[in-house]
């Protein structure tokens, strides 16, 4: 018998499409203008703020640096939030299932690393459906990123519900890993076959 009450959905992967397990980030490198020889500079600067970004970073103010280490000339008003939003998709498949759990009765919620300001941003782009979220655990709020077993910890105690009666929708095994530890039903999204894995979440409701 599925014993589940809340549902928590990644949004990266599994809500919308995002530069999971795709060439995007190299190909908007390449849109930026960056060349091998400036690529590791480039790299260098964004991985400088690797701890930050899901917490308290805010990813435009990097440009100035990306700049004067890169050489690169951005357009103006240039946001990298922005570029990154612009090329996301809409995962059309998972909505008919957040909707079937909510009409099983079920609570759902996000549970999502995402960078300051950018989840606003996601929504505002039309990315994601109108759905009314019992819970949203944002790591850019709470300061904590998956798999920090925190968020997992703050996430459920949140809920008010025991271990077991909660599910977490991933695409990243390592996210889910954590949630298993702590005792909750897991399912780990294919965000290659976005219809397929759908399919099978739907099943398991």
């Amino acid at each position: 018998m599925n014993q589940t009450k809340f549902i928590f959905f990644d949004v990266g992967g599994v809500l919308i499409l995002d530069f999971s397990n795709t060439d995007k980030w190299s190909q908007m490198k390449s849109d930026l203008g960056v060349t091998k020889k400036t690529d590791e500079a480039f790299e260098s600067v964004w991985q400088k703020y690797q701890y930050r970004r899901g917490i308290d970073y805010d990813i435009d103010n990097m440009i100035p640096e990306l700049h004067e280490k890169t050489g690169l000339v951005f357009p103006k008003k240039y946001s990298m939030l922005d570029d990154f939003i612009s090329r996301f998709e809409v995962n059309s498949y998972i909505w008919p299932v957040v909707r079937k759990a909510q009409k099983l009765g079920k609570k759902v919620g996000m549970l999502t690393n995402m960078y300051p300001r950018m989840l606003s941003s996601i929504q505002k782009a039309g990315l994601m459906q109108d759905i009314k979220w019992d819970l949203i655990i944002d790591s850019s709020v709470v300061g904590f990123e998956k798999p920090n077993p925190k968020i997992f910890e703050l996430a459920e105690q949140k809920t008010g519900l025991k271990p077991e009666e909660i599910m977490f929708i991933d695409n990243m095994s390592s996210n889910t890993e954590v949630a298993i530890k702590r005792g909750w039903q897991t399912f780990t999204y294919d965000d290659q076959n976005p219809e397929k894995a759908s399919e099978e979440l739907t099943k398991i409701l």
